[in-house]
């Protein structure tokens, strides 16, 4: 039974890790930069629920949509003034930048909201709900539930749209894209919004069960970092794949090791999958 306990938290947390791993993905993928302040974005979004619902009473699931909007527009900022100036410049200034975009978000945190951790204490933030003699949280049922919903709103949007069918287009090709009269830049900007406000709604979803603090980034960038290369760069089924991966193995080596394993086993997974199949899970041969 604790098995199952695990394997049913590990699904939960996954799909939550899987919501947060589809913005950086849809950034690698289009741009090809390497978003090192993604989880300082989310965690943005865990701050602004926790002060809508500290304020006014606003639970974190209705707060999302205030996220979204924030998040999109400050992604679409980044991507426009910061980024796309050095869109032909070496890979490696785009980390450097990303990277100081991260240190800045996480210090303006800390200055606005101190050290301390937040909670946002919901009606249901200690309920649960027992099935087939395991417990489940309705917190992260509720945000289980919200990432499947994201996670089909993002890919039919990719799918099915004009826009999603030019970011594509840019993702394969920026010069073919440009060709077809596609305005590549203004792809980009789009593109950096919406894996900015994925990357806030994860975070508003999770501010109902996990602390909020400044110093969260850096371990959201890099789970988020290993769900991608695992699932496979740039492919955004992969990166809901890698999520749920990375949820159940977390969990199962909690209970089969320890819990401060978490991480490591984690890590342990990329080095074999980075081994034996460079492109990830679902890459393709070629874009490891």
């Amino acid at each position: 039974m604790l098995y199952l306990q695990a394997l049913v938290n590990g699904i939960l947390m996954g799909g939550v890790y899987a919501t947060m791993a589809l913005g950086l993905s849809l950034i690698f993928g289009v741009l090809r930069i390497i978003n090192l302040a993604h989880g300082n974005l989310m965690v943005i979004g865990m701050y602004l629920s926790y002060w809508l619902f500290s304020l006014f009473g606003i639970d974190p699931y209705l707060s999302l949509f205030g996220t979204v909007c924030l998040l999109f527009f400050l992604g679409f900022l980044i991507q426009r003034y910061v980024l796309n100036p050095i869109i032909d410049a070496p890979e490696e200034m785009s980390v450097l930048i990303t990277l100081g975009l991260g240190i800045i978000i996480q210090n303006v945190l800390l200055m606005a909201f101190g050290p301390d951790y937040y909670t946002v204490d919901t009606s249901y933030k200690l309920s649960s709900i027992m099935f087939m003699g395991v417990s489940i949280d309705v917190a992260k049922i509720l945000t289980f539930g919200a990432s499947i919903v994201i996670a089909a709103v993002f890919l039919s949007f990719l799918q099915w749209t004009e826009l999603g069918r030019a970011i594509r287009a840019a993702s394969n090709n920026r010069g073919a894209a440009t060709l077809m009269g596609i305005n590549v830049k203004k792809i980009y900007c789009i593109a950096f919004a919406i894996g900015a406000a994925t990357a806030g709604v994860a975070g508003s979803c999770v501010s109902t069960f996990i602390p909020t603090s400044q110093g969260a980034g850096i371990l959201f960038t890099m789970t988020s970092f290993v769900i991608v290369i695992i699932g496979g760069v740039g492919n955004y089924v992969g990166a809901l794949a890698g999520g749920l991966l990375i949820g159940i193995v977390e969990e199962l080596g909690a209970v089969l090791i320890s819990g401060s394993m978490k991480q490591v086993l984690s890590f342990g997974l990329l080095i074999v999958i980075l081994l034996f199949r460079p492109q990830g899970l679902l890459g393709r041969e070629g874009e490891e």
